[in-house]
């Protein structure tokens, strides 16, 4: 699903209400029904939102109640700055994803290849403690990212020092056409186009055929 589609299926307090009560334990409609204190045909088409957007499931017991739980794990990511606005979607990736590759990544991420309860729950500590350092992490980088554009901004002095960021940040994630960057920036072709030329001549940009990118320093 679409982050944005996530974020407005989101906002809704009892649809997050539910889903916290899912993360404990699997429930059937009457349970989920007395914890957020409204009807059950309230909790029933909340549930089929849910499970239509693929985050919950369902399965039927031997006495025929239908339980409800979380189908799989997700991040949902909602960046703002003066600069930027986004949301990013992420699901977990496969156990087999080879860290290695990435080369600012200088840590252990083995789990231990046991079932033994005393090592999965020290795994369990290790991971938990990693997920926190990489939030501080992003928290930091988010920061600095700012600071840039920031700096960026400042230093273009031709009136349209926001577009102009905005024009850099897509083109720091990769080549693009005058066409596409006017798309994703909304501003008519003709500007976007002056403000390529213009970074052009300060040697911040280069054309690559019919694509600008990032000038290599």
């Amino acid at each position: 699903m679409d982050s944005a589609e996530l974020l407005d299926l989101l906002g809704n307090a009892n649809r997050r209400r539910i889903l916290r009560l899912l993360a404990r334990k699997p429930c059937y409609v009457t349970e989920i029904s007395e914890y957020l204190g409204v009807s059950p045909k309230a909790v029933i088409d909340h549930l089929r939102k849910l499970e239509s957007a693929g985050l919950i499931e369902s399965r039927v017991d031997e006495q025929r109640r239908k339980y409800f739980y979380i189908s799989r794990g997700f991040r949902l990511e909602v960046a703002v700055s003066p600069y930027d606005f986004g949301t990013k979607s992420a699901y977990p990736a496969s156990s087999g994803l080879d860290l290695t590759s990435c080369r600012h990544l200088s840590i252990d991420v083995e789990p231990t290849e046991t079932s033994d309860l005393s090592a999965l729950a020290a795994d369990l500590r290790r991971f938990e403690r990693l997920r926190n350092e990489l939030s501080l992490a992003q928290r930091w980088v988010q920061g600095r990212l700012t600071d840039v554009m920031e700096q960026l901004g400042e230093a273009v002095d031709d009136g349209d020092s926001r577009l102009t960021v905005e024009i850099l940040l897509e083109l720091a994630d990769g080549s693009a056409s005058a066409q596409a960057l006017s798309r994703r920036v909304d501003a008519p072709p003709p500007l976007v186009e002056e403000l390529l030329r213009l970074l052009a001549s300060r040697g911040v940009v280069e054309r690559q055929d019919d694509e600008w990118a990032l000038a290599d320093v």
